[in-house]
């Protein structure tokens, strides 16, 4: 072995293996013996020939070997060798390989170890990148000049919030990033955003993100941090709503300003935040399309086409029905509001589950049994469409009791009990669970016997048709008189089709629509802006966008068309 190399620690171990044995035979004793005779008898003329019977000196452990003890003086017999190979092992070395080998050996034991040197990573390509995987065809500098040319024409090279569309569009993003452009740089502190900040800003965004979500990221979460939460995305709505044109008639109600924003981030998370942790993620803002439909506020004048996350009818529709049960409109509900919604559809065994904090986030909910208006938002989509991943995942949540990841017989059994009772009590003849049981298996096809878990429910696509079974008797009863096959036929239809949370939204705004028109009668021409229910399913459009705001939802549903009907018969033609 060349000087001064350090052995590996498992070939070290060996080698002291190897030169222990050899140190324990007698014919290494008997050398090692006439070796240090020798070396006395220079120093010493006194030890002559009867040194040859001195008894051999005794050897200390592996760490201290070769180095003789003191000795304790004539006629002391020595230590017996260490027994770590036979006395007649083949392993002897030649005389002259002595004390060459065990000069290596203590080099080898008294010397440091050092730390090993990496692993070459050169055959292995980074694979993994977090903030999106590095392009080579972004000129940085070009995009800076052009950003430099644009704050050239804002007086002294600042840019306020309504320069920061030209800014947006320098900088190659959608125009609705103005809003997180604006607040990365630090514009809400100062009003205004010089050059010389904003370039530096967006060069390190350059460079560090090299993706649209990374950057996305970047700008609205706070700094260092890897996600972003709720309150990240209220500066960004709140631009959206001062300046889209779809929102225009939403300026003067400011009060429902922070209700759609509500509204929008919790449906934000309902679909972008899959693991349910409340933090959105750079890999589930790349995965979704929710920057998608940001760049399509752009293009899009009417806000209710982007019905995934910025639809204002849909966030009537929620809204409206949240304040139905909300009778005291402190924004909190109770069970017993909650058991009102859809004429007590739902199961008492269902709202106690809801009601748990099986999916619900906050203490509010568990301390003072109380359901807030971002909850409903969940509850309600979820509710009207059970066959997208987070509704199936809010369902199965809450069936799940005892939290083991998969639906036992007992849990099914639990919630269809119910089902029977009130069905008893409509006079109608309830299947029995048996029989249920089996038209579910069959239906879910299940890998497991015995139990339902999460990803047999995502494969099915009935899944809709399971859960009502358990907990909604309205919907179950609805199912029942339609036949699977029908069922299947729609859910497996090809196309651009309307979910049915699209669906729902669409037919119950024209309802609530033509009911405020009822409370309405003298405004001449009002019922001609209602679409029919056929027409809102094509292009959802929204006839509050063409007419003032009004103040506040009523108690919606009090009055009835036909009242108006009858009470005009006296009045004379205009």
């Amino acid at each position: 072995m060349p000087p001064g190399k350090v052995l590996q620690p498992v070939l070290k171990m060996k080698v002291d293996e190897l030169f222990l044995r050899w140190l324990s035979e007698s014919s290494t004793q008997a050398m090692l013996q006439d070796g240090l005779r020798r070396i006395r008898a220079p120093a010493g003329p006194e030890h002559g020939a009867g040194d040859a019977h001195q008894p051999a000196l005794p050897w200390a452990a592996p760490g201290a070997a070769c180095r003789p003890r003191a000795s304790h003086g004539p006629g002391v017999p020595a230590l017996p060798a260490l027994p770590l190979g036979a006395a007649s092992s083949p392993r002897a070395a030649p005389h002259a390989r002595g004390p060459r080998r065990s000069a290596g050996a203590r080099g080898v034991q008294t010397k440091k170890e050092e730390p090993l040197p990496p692993a070459s990573s050169q055959s292995i390509p980074t694979f993994y990148f977090p903030r999106g995987r590095p392009q080579g065809t972004v000129n940085v500098d070009a995009v800076i000049a052009k950003i430099e040319r644009t704050f050239a024409q804002f007086p002294h090279e600042r840019a306020t919030m309504e320069d920061m569309g030209k800014v947006a569009k320098a900088c190659g993003c959608p125009l609705y990033w103005k809003g997180p452009l604006f607040c990365g740089a630090g514009g809400e502190r100062t009003g205004a955003v010089s050059v010389h900040k904003f370039v530096a800003m967006w060069r390190k965004v350059l460079q560090t993100c090299h993706d649209a979500a990374a950057r996305f990221l970047h700008l609205l979460a706070s700094p260092g941090c890897p996600y972003l939460v709720q309150d990240d995305f209220v500066p960004f709505l709140q631009d959206v709503v001062n300046t889209h044109p779809g929102l225009a008639f939403l300026k003067e109600a400011s009060e429902f300003h922070s209700r759609y924003i509500t509204t929008v981030i919790q449906r934000i998370f309902y679909t972008v935040n899959r693991s349910w942790s409340g933090r959105i993620t750079c890999a589930e803002l790349r995965r979704s399309t929710f920057l998608q439909n940001v760049a399509l506020l752009e293009e899009e004048a009417d806000i209710n086409q982007l019905t995934e996350y910025f639809s204002y009818e849909h966030f009537y529709v929620i809204y409206c029905k949240f304040w139905e049960l909300d009778t005291d409109h402190d924004l909190l509900i109770d069970s017993q509001d909650l058991a009102r919604h859809n004429d007590h559809a739902i199961s008492t065994k269902m709202i106690e589950r809801i009601f748990s904090g099986a999916v619900t986030r906050g203490r509010k909910v568990q301390k003072e049994g109380k359901l807030s208006y971002a909850d409903f938002v969940w509850f309600l989509i979820s509710e009207e469409d059970k066959k997208t991943p987070t509704s199936i995942e809010y369902w199965f949540r809450c069936m799940d009791l005892d939290g083991d990841g998969a639906l036992s017989m007992f849990e099914l059994e639990y919630f269809y009990e119910e089902q029977c009772r009130r069905l008893d009590s409509m006079a109608i003849e309830a299947l029995p669970f048996e029989d249920c049981l089996c038209q579910m298996l069959d239906l879910v096809k299940p890998q497991s016997e015995g139990k339902i878990t999460l990803h047999d429910l995502k494969k099915c696509k009935l899944a809709n048709v399971f859960f009502d079974t358990f907990f909604n008797i309205e919907k179950y009863l609805d199912h029942e008189q339609k036949e699977q096959v029908s069922l299947l036929r729609e859910s497996e239809s090809e196309g651009p089709e309307l979910s049915d949370w699209e669906k729902y939204a669409a037919e119950e705004y024209d309802i609530l629509v033509a009911e405020e028109a009822a409370g309405e009668p003298w405004e001449d021409g009002y019922e001609a802006e209602l679409s029919p229910v056929d027409q809102k399913l094509c292009a959802l459009r929204s006839p509050l966008a063409q007419r003032p705001f009004f103040e506040a939802p009523s108690a919606l549903g009090a009055v009835e068309l036909y009242e108006y009907e009858c009470g005009d018969a006296h009045l004379q033609p205009s």
